[in-house]
């Protein structure tokens, strides 16, 4: 099945919504490309770049009309966002977001959407999405056309959604190369917390233990820092406001799955405490095995 979106309104023109853009323009599967931003500055290099046709820090102007609208603001202003540009919405608009987390904004941009005008005649549909790619550096400028290649994107329809409407947000992530899987949202939540929010709460905390230590001493651990610090350490200059809206919404499964750690890290210091080699040898063990085992199971994960 192929598609054309004659025209389509990107809310939040950074990494992730000027990738999608750039995508759909090399595959002329896009007609016209709206952007919004609160900063013109973003808005004139996304034009400047070729990423959008014109840019607006009006969100009800960049929606009027559209064929498809993107949402790619930190987690927690996207269903205000969504609430504010519902009544303006046309009839057969599909609005979709890259949120990562998808219980609570689901639930609040359908919402929004049923209760915008529209809606009363089932004419307007909201699908949660969640590309899981992205790199450290936000910004249209870093944005490129195949950062979705090889990725995964999941979709959290609900009972409400519209069949064609999800078909129509599958297509567009297919388009840029990912592969889409359908899952309930708040199990979504759950894994995504383990998998993505984990690693990068884990990164920002290594951080700020070191930076927390005496002035010299620091000095010392920051001039003898090597590619693992380097490496594990990367995700820890993603955006802060978007990490800090991902950790307040969707604070249930992150505190849960930081419970396990915890309780891993006391273990481990019990271990090197009562230097109980062979403890500490089967932790290791068992951690190598098992991420060489994801990794020979996974081919996404090798890049």
């Amino acid at each position: 099945m192929a598609f054309f979106i004659k025209k389509l309104a990107v809310i939040g023109v950074g990494l992730i919504g000027g990738s999608l853009a750039r995508s759909l323009r090399d595959q002329s599967l896009v007609g016209e490309v709206v952007g919004v931003n609160r900063s013109r500055s973003a808005l004139e290099k996304a034009e400047a770049l070729g990423v959008i046709d014109y840019g607006t820090t009006d969100a009800i102007a960049a929606v009027r009309d559209a064929s498809m609208v993107l949402i790619a603001t930190p987690v927690r202003s996207i269903a205000p966002m969504v609430a504010h540009i519902a009544p303006f919405l046309a009839p057969g608009v599909v609005v979709t977001d890259v949120g990562s987390v998808k219980q609570s904004v689901v639930r609040d941009c359908e919402a929004a959407m049923a209760a915008a005008p529209a809606a009363t005649s089932g004419k307007t549909h909201f699908v949660g999405g969640h590309p899981i790619a992205g790199r450290e550096h936000v910004g249209v400028e870093h944005s490129f056309a195949t950062l979705f290649a090889g990725s995964r994107t999941v979709l959290t329809p609900t009972a409400q959604t519209a069949s064609d409407a999800l078909e129509l947000v599958r297509l567009v992530w297919e388009a840029t190369g990912s592969y889409v899987e359908v899952m309930d949202a708040a199990y979504h939540d759950q894994v995504l917390a383990a998998t993505s929010h984990l690693p990068h709460l884990m990164a920002y905390s290594v951080v700020n233990t070191l930076s927390d230590l005496e002035d010299q001493i620091r000095a010392e651990v920051f001039r003898y820092a090597a590619g693992g610090f380097r490496d594990f350490t990367r995700i820890a200059s993603s955006d802060p406001s978007m990490w800090r809206d991902i950790c307040l919404e969707n604070r249930t499964a992150i505190l849960s799955i930081l419970e396990r750690v915890r309780h891993d890290l006391d273990r481990l210091v019990e271990q090197i405490d009562s230097g109980n080699g062979d403890a500490l040898y089967g932790i290791f063990a068992r951690s190598k095995t098992t991420r060489d085992r994801i990794l020979a199971e996974h081919k996404i994960l090798k890049g």
